[in-house]
């Protein structure tokens, strides 16, 4: 019987919401009937568990299908025997962020094991096989018909996921029971941001609507917090605190909550000293694609300097794609779509084999543009299975060695950015725009904007838990900054300017790579756990 590829399994696990330690993937390809024992294998994982280990994989082959030879399939994985539970520790630390080429310390030599690749990669010390953990994935889990009821399912899930955020630092009540409660009584509604207007004499109402209705909230401008009207998207969720006016008929607004990172947010760190390496945005297949800067960075992660570095994780728009902006076929060094996924999966082999590499797709890919965005289809994966890379859905957030990193590839920024005043959101400092999707606990809070959204039974876009890093990609600007101890990165790009980019002022940063030392996140010098390597 052929093997089984590893993709197909991956992806009828991911459908039925288990992510999987690549061992027990290769265990299940080798298994003389693969989709009996995938059965076999969740029928007895326990009820609450997400994912499945070798462990269990193992335990089920042995028991049902009598001796396993537990090494057959592991030639090129190296295996752990107890990978262990991580106690991180975490800081209350706010640093403030400054480029820094230096590097930190340098890591404990320890034994050397050959890549399985073949491609000649340096040696690099024997870890856990098992791959990072992926949650908030869509991929396999699209539900959306476009119908009436996929939007205000959508919605509804929104608000309810944000709004009990809120309610813990609010006395909330419904727009329907706020109605009907007398003048002049102290309230508060945690609504969604329906319509936001000023009246004749410069102040702003604010209508906010919940699942019981729609009731309006008075800004007057005078007030310190009317700064914070600059802030608010549509469809956003917030709390409004004030007084009724005598007729009951409006809210006159004390305060605004946001749901927010709390300020006693401290990050995880990893056990170990290891970093990753942020990029984004290599847009293969373009006549302005940097292959001198990619060269270079390929090259550098062979060096001893770079030993650390056992993660590269690339937030979408690993291409240029076709026909995504007028007259783009004229800046096209590859003209099929396949061919320039082709070109990339070459790129991507002149990195160490043996480096753990996380993708998400982004606009100029080859998957839906309405977010959340499924993960490359199977024939696409195939083309890209350098390295055996973990592909997942935009966005998704990433375990790795116990640090949670949010990967957003970014379109959203382009409307947060559009939307909000020059100091609090703009180009040339992504990081702030990311600030305040954090601030709002949502990858893309405004709907029927520049940003595409599909309705699903869940809102994939809350930020249900804080990441310990943010990562972007999307507007080609290198930016970074901390928020509530939130490492926010956007990670530049590997394309030169194109003339439609020219046309619309983006004047791109190219061929950095952000290094981040997951070990040292609770550290009050940014450069001791942030490298901006520069390769362009």
């Amino acid at each position: 019987m052929p093997r089984e590829t590893p993709v197909r399994i991956v992806d009828e696990l991911a459908s039925r919401g288990y992510n999987t330690d690549r061992e027990a993937v290769t265990l299940l390809a080798d298994a003389p009937d693969t989709d009996a024992a995938i059965e076999r294998a969740l029928e007895a994982v326990p009820d609450d568990a997400v994912k499945l280990s070798v462990e269990d994989v193992r335990d089920v082959l042995e028991t049902n299908a009598g001796n396993v030879d537990r090494s057959r399939g592991r030639s090129d994985t190296h295996s752990s025997s107890d990978s262990g539970e991580r106690d991180p520790s975490v800081s209350s630390g706010d640093p403030s962020l400054e480029s820094s080429h230096d590097r930190g310390a340098v890591p404990p030599e320890t034994e050397g094991v050959e890549s399985g690749s073949g491609d000649g990669n340096r040696t690099r010390r024997e870890r856990d096989p098992s791959e990072p953990a992926i949650a908030g994935d869509v991929t396999g889990r699209s539900t959306g018909t476009g119908e009436y009821e996929d939007f205000v399912a959508v919605f509804r899930d929104r608000y309810e996921k944000l709004s009990g955020q809120l309610r813990g630092r609010v006395n909330h009540r419904p727009t329907s029971a706020v109605e009907s409660m007398p003048g002049g009584s102290e309230a508060a509604i945690v609504g969604m941001v329906a319509d936001i207007r000023s009246t004749a004499n410069g102040h702003w109402l604010i209508d906010l609507e919940d699942t019981t209705g729609t009731f309006p909230a008075l800004v007057m401008k005078d007030r310190d917090m009317a700064d914070l009207v600059d802030d608010l998207l549509f469809d956003e969720v917030i709390a409004v605190e004030g007084t009724l006016a005598d007729d009951g008929g409006i809210l006159f607004a004390d305060s605004i909550h946001f749901p927010d990172v709390p300020r006693t947010f401290e990050p995880s760190t990893a056990d170990r000293a290891v970093s990753a390496a942020l990029i984004s945005d290599v847009h293969v297949g373009s006549q302005e694609f940097d292959a001198d800067a990619w060269n270079r960075f390929a090259e550098w992660l062979h060096t001893p300097e770079a030993d650390r570095v056992e993660y590269l994780l690339l937030a979408g728009d690993m291409v240029e794609g076709v026909g995504i902006y007028p007259d783009q076929d004229e800046e096209l060094d590859i003209v099929d779509i396949y061919d320039q996924y082709e070109a990339f999966a070459e790129h991507l082999k002149a990195v160490p084999g043996d480096m753990e590499i996380v993708m998400i797709p982004g606009n100029h890919d080859a998957v839906r543009l309405a977010e959340p965005q499924p993960a490359f289809d199977e024939e696409l994966r195939e083309i890209m299975s350098a390295h055996d890379a973990r592909i997942t859905g935009n966005p998704s957030t990433v375990t790795v060695e116990g640090v949670d990193v949010l990967m957003y590839h970014g379109v959203s920024l382009d409307e947060v950015i559009a939307e909000l005043p020059e100091d609090h959101a703009s180009y040339d400092h992504p990081d702030r725009a990311m600030a305040q999707l954090l601030k709002k606990r949502h990858i893309a809070p405004q709907f029927g904007g520049h940003t595409r959204i599909a309705p699903e039974e869940r809102d994939y876009l809350v930020m249900e838990d804080v990441p310990d890093v943010f990562h972007t990609g999307h507007v080609h600007k290198l930016g970074y900054g901390s928020y509530h101890n939130v490492l926010t990165i956007n990670s530049a790009c590997w394309q030169q300017q194109t003339s439609f980019q020219e046309s619309v002022n983006i004047d791109p940063d190219v061929g950095y790579a952000p290094i981040v030392h997951l070990d040292k996140l609770d550290e009050s010098d940014a450069s001791d756990f942030l490298t901006i390597r520069s390769f362009g």
